[in-house]
């Protein structure tokens, strides 16, 4: 069996660990969990860390837990934020818990014959249990000293906006979910990002107090890039699992812009690419900086794992006809999905085939009036469907229409207008 924590180490996915006890305990099989924070319906490539970690110890031979926050999602984890977030309604925390699930279902083996993954929903043990009795059970066993003592809680409490009652509780919740755990799955490995190591040790220390046996942690770094940026929602920059939310070609794109100085250290975080041919990659983009070789091989390997090798397709397509390429073999679906985000206009056949390509540049949008379009022509700056219209008389036929569905329009180089029949 291959320990998992020199994996994460050599890859650098391993932050910390609350013992060394640990590298031991790994070389048997073991139950690790994670928990994911349902403030979306989708999780983004910040939570795809946590993720990869738990698939690292699946194929190492443990078995992997991921925990769906429905009870403390409706709280919010304090942990590496400046101020307390909005309380969301209970209907919203059920619908993320769904989109959660079905992200997570993606990466993690359900069906693995000696270690099949598991996800929960913390919301399934906590929804009866009353607040009374839970203080009797378990908050009895917190010192007030030990909880204002945590990171997180003192940097906030030090800060302008303070900590709520609700928020400082929080650490409470995720022990007993570790305890929860540890009673009904025989888990005693919790894996989290750096920012959870107070949450972690207060459930090592609940699971010490009432069981008497020892339990473990293990964190992963916050990933940033070479500016020291970090992926998350709350920096604005959210790039996210579900292509509803973040197309395939945008997400692609994310992981294709990588700057030359991460992309080694991207390629261990987010791929399962042997070391290896790693070194290999990084010493061939080396030679020939221009062609971005691993940046490449970054985008297509985790667009890969996440959308599977449709979103590959489609994501490299779209990049293809982005910057001007054919249309040819290309379906009205594939241009949906690849236009997904440019602006559209819907209009009836009868206003499409037959009519002036001036006519319908200004009738879809893409420009404001028909002496711009002329204008467009003459200098050799209005596509159809990236062919250049070459004279101002130029008609729309139905042949031009992708599926007898979509058109598309293009004003220089990245100007686009989708022309959707209706």
């Amino acid at each position: 069996m291959t320990n998992v924590v020199q994996t994460l180490e050599e890859r650098g996915l391993l932050e910390a660990l609350t013992s060394p006890d640990i590298r031991e305990l790994v070389e048997s099989p073991t139950v690790v969990y994670a928990g994911f924070d349902p403030t979306s319906d989708s999780l983004q490539v910040g939570n795809l860390v946590a993720i990869i970690g738990l698939c690292h110890f699946q194929r190492a031979g443990h078995r992997v837990i991921a925990l769906a926050g429905g009870a403390t999602g409706l709280i919010g984890d304090p942990s590496g934020k400046a101020a307390e977030r909005d309380l969301p309604t209970v209907e919203a925390i059920e619908a993320n818990v769904v989109g959660i699930r079905e992200n997570l279902s993606r990466f993690l083996d359900f069906n693995h014959p000696t270690v099949p993954a598991g996800i929960v929903n913390n919301a399934d043990w906590m929804a009866g249990y009353g607040y009374l009795q839970f203080l009797r059970d378990v908050g009895k066993h917190f010192r007030m000293g030990t909880m204002i003592g945590k990171d997180h809680v003192r940097a906030r409490l030090e800060g302008e906006s303070g900590m709520s009652y609700a928020e400082f509780s929080y650490q409470i919740l995720q022990a007993y979910d570790f305890l929860h755990l540890l009673d009904k799955e025989g888990c005693r490995v919790q894996l989290g990002g750096s920012d959870q190591w107070g949450n972690i040790t207060a459930g090592i220390d609940l699971i010490h107090k009432l069981r008497g046996e020892s339990a473990h942690g293990v964190t992963i770094p916050l990933v940033c890039d070479s500016s020291g940026q970090k992926f998350g929602k709350s920096e604005g920059n959210a790039v996210f699992l579900d292509s509803r939310k973040t197309s395939c070609y945008d997400f692609y794109q994310f992981f294709l812009r990588t700057e030359d100085a991460d992309a080694e250290r991207f390629l261990k975080i987010f791929t399962f690419l042997e070391l290896p041919e790693i070194d290999a990659l990084v010493k061939a983009a080396e030679r020939d900086p221009q062609k971005r070789i691993t940046q490449a091989r970054l985008a297509e390997e985790v667009t890969r794992m996440v959308h599977g090798d449709d979103g590959v397709r489609i994501a490299q397509r779209a990049s293809d006809v982005l910057f001007g390429g054919e249309l040819t073999n290309i379906s009205a679906d594939d241009l949906l999905a690849i236009f997904v985000d440019v602006p559209s206009t819907e209009l009836p056949l009868d206003a499409i085939a037959g009519k002036a390509v001036v006519d319908i540049a200004v009738e879809s949008g893409l420009v404001k009036s028909k002496g711009e379009a002329r204008r467009l022509i003459a200098n050799g700056g209005l596509y159809v469907n990236n062919q250049r219209v070459a004279s101002a008389d130029a008609t729309v036929a139905k042949s031009h229409l992708v599926d007898r569905r979509v058109l598309v329009l293009r004003s220089g180089k990245r100007s686009y207008r989708l022309v959707k029949v209706v």
